[in-house]
């Protein structure tokens, strides 16, 4: 078992509803061993659309990188997701931030995430679940953290 770590995320239709969809779906690939609270971010790359629901999960896996990305694609089909344009809106969105230690760099599949440390979406509820990406978070610019905000904090 290898422990991959996902960020999910969503701004169509009810987004926390899909983001949270997501979650339980990834009981299906292994073991759900930790799940972040939900956060309600700006997007990015293309700022003309609705602001997105984030989250991140740590999942023990069985898969291997490609086998895991491949289930990853078919439930956020299976979710409603349809092909847009980069950085588009989506229903729900399913990244592979990192697969054990491994270091990937293949066409379609680059892991640690090839954006991972300038995404507050990503990092955000990663470092809450998973404390060696707390300097990451906290290199980030105040104003790119602030604006990731959990919703309903407890």
């Amino acid at each position: 078992m290898t422990r991959a770590a996902i960020g999910l995320g969503s701004n169509e239709g009810d987004a926390a509803a899909h983001v949270r969809h997501g979650l339980a779906r990834l009981a299906d690939l292994g073991t759900l061993v930790a799940r972040s609270a939900l956060y309600h971010s700006p997007p990015w790359g293309v700022s003309e659309q609705a602001p997105f629901v984030n989250a991140a999960a740590l999942v023990d896996t069985a898969l291997a990188p490609r086998a895991l990305l491949a289930a990853l694609q078919c439930i956020e089909r299976e979710a409603g997701r349809v092909p847009t344009y980069r950085w588009g809106p989506r229903v729900l969105d399913l990244d592979i931030l990192t697969y054990g230690d491994e270091r990937l760099d293949e066409p379609g599949l680059t892991i640690p995430h090839a954006r991972l440390s300038e995404r507050a979406f990503a990092l955000v509820p990663l470092a809450e679940i998973d404390l060696r990406f707390a300097k990451l978070r906290d290199a980030l610019p105040p104003g790119e953290r602030a604006a990731v905000v959990e919703l309903d904090p407890q």
